[in-house]
């Protein structure tokens, strides 16, 4: 049985892998040349996922390349002295399976896992899929497939193609979020600088294994903003327009933009689908439910939901009309749970009034300031988000070739 995913990022390649051995004939279409080093940002890897990536026998790997943040140092907007956080005391107590990794790294792990069992057509892109199951392509002839999944990602051109455009499911949360590759002037190594404000959060975190360091922005807007997805000159002076001023290692970061060798940008949206799945298609990932960008641990869910959907399908045998439904009704907890959680964050994250800056400074305040034991017991009251990933219940499929054909 041929199965095509298009998208080759985390959930397209966490996918292949699974299908392949639950007995699938797996192909992988990737709109990039070659695998994706672009810059990127850095993902969560809750337990769930860190459970399914050592079945994978990736684990390691995952944990070498970890970034390893260990401390964050946040200032509040016009304050003279920042606030120093130690970060292993919060991760420690949130979670005792956590790893934080840049994207790309991610991605060409669990690559490297499938490269020799699947095939990866790079370069190309799905432009039409029949009732049938023939996929066509911008530059490969067409071919038949038995099911197709889309796992490429929140713009997903699977999505588009059969469910129709993205404007019909897109929520838009009021945030933006922008990231960009930096040099790593300040040498940062294991931290993280957050500079806070009303409406606007900016920070940058370097690593000894990346060279380089990564800047993040985040901030509001009362309303939608008019730019084109491949327009980065009017995204950066989006940037450049919100957070000039707002202190001097902001602004530096501010002036590296224009030389950076990997951007990204995008509106912080939720998708909210009825359904992820029709006839022989079905979404999975951010293609299908994306909580939201750097706010809703849409990485774990990308790599629970991949699992999932290979392991139901295995389970029937390649019956799509029963793996498809069962592989919603597994997931709609989880999904439903992330949305909530990255409505909640993004309040923290990027907070609205002036009350809410203090609440974010004044927090980090405590849990530096309390002892060991007391202070993990108020980081377990305080993350919502580790708490919520870390208690989803994932089933165990067999993992043996199962011999669909």
């Amino acid at each position: 049985m041929r199965i095509l995913i298009s998208g080759a990022s985390v959930a397209g390649p966490a996918l292949a892998y699974w299908l392949t051995r639950h007995g699938f004939s797996v192909t992988v279409v990737e709109r990039a040349p070659a695998p994706r080093k672009s810059g990127g940002h850095a993902v969560d890897l809750f337990r769930p996922a860190m459970d399914i990536s050592e079945k994978m026998g990736v684990l390691a790997r995952i944990e070498e390349r970890a970034v390893g943040t260990k401390r964050m140092t946040l200032r509040r907007e016009g304050a003279r002295r920042p606030v120093s956080v130690d970060l292993s005391k919060i991760f420690g107590a949130a979670s005792d399976r956590h790893v934080e990794i840049m994207r790309d790294d991610l991605s060409e792990i669990y690559y490297d896992a499938t490269r020799d069992d699947v095939e990866y057509v790079f370069g190309d892109t799905i432009t039409a899929i029949s009732p049938d199951g023939e996929a066509r392509f911008e530059h490969a002839a067409p071919r038949r497939f038995d099911l197709v999944v889309g796992a490429d990602g929140l713009h997903s051109t699977v999505r588009r193609l059969i469910f129709g455009d993205e404007a019909r499911f897109s929520s838009h949360i009021g945030a933006y979020l922008g990231v960009a590759t930096l040099p790593n002037q300040a040498r940062l190594d294991s931290e993280l600088r957050i500079h806070v404000g009303v409406g606007r959060t900016a920070g940058m975190y370097g690593a000894r294994h990346l060279g380089d360091a990564r800047a993040l922005f985040l901030f509001r807007s009362a309303h939608e903003l008019d730019y084109a997805h491949h327009d980065v000159a009017r995204q950066q002076q989006l940037l450049r327009n919100t957070f000039r001023g707002m202190h001097t290692e902001v602004d530096g970061w501010l002036d590296e933009l224009d030389r950076t060798p990997a951007f990204y940008f995008d509106s912080i949206t939720q998708l909210r689908m009825d359904t992820w799945s029709r006839g022989r298609v079905t979404l999975v990932g951010d293609a299908g439910y994306c909580p939201g960008p750097a706010v809703g641990g849409s990485t774990t869910l990308a790599v629970v939901g991949a699992y999932v959907l290979a392991g139901e399908l295995g389970r029937a045998g390649g019956d799509h009309e029963r793996a498809f439904p069962s592989y919603e009704r597994v997931m709609a907890t989880h999904v439903s749970g992330s949305r909530a959680f990255a409505l909640s964050a993004a309040r923290t994250l990027i907070p609205a009034s002036r009350l809410g800056v203090s609440g974010l400074v004044q927090g980090a305040r405590l849990i530096s300031a309390l002892p060991a034991v007391p202070g993990r017991a108020f980081v377990r009251l305080t993350t919502k988000g580790a708490r919520l990933y870390n208690s989803m219940t994932v089933e165990d499929y067999p993992g043996d070739q199962l011999g669909v054909d």
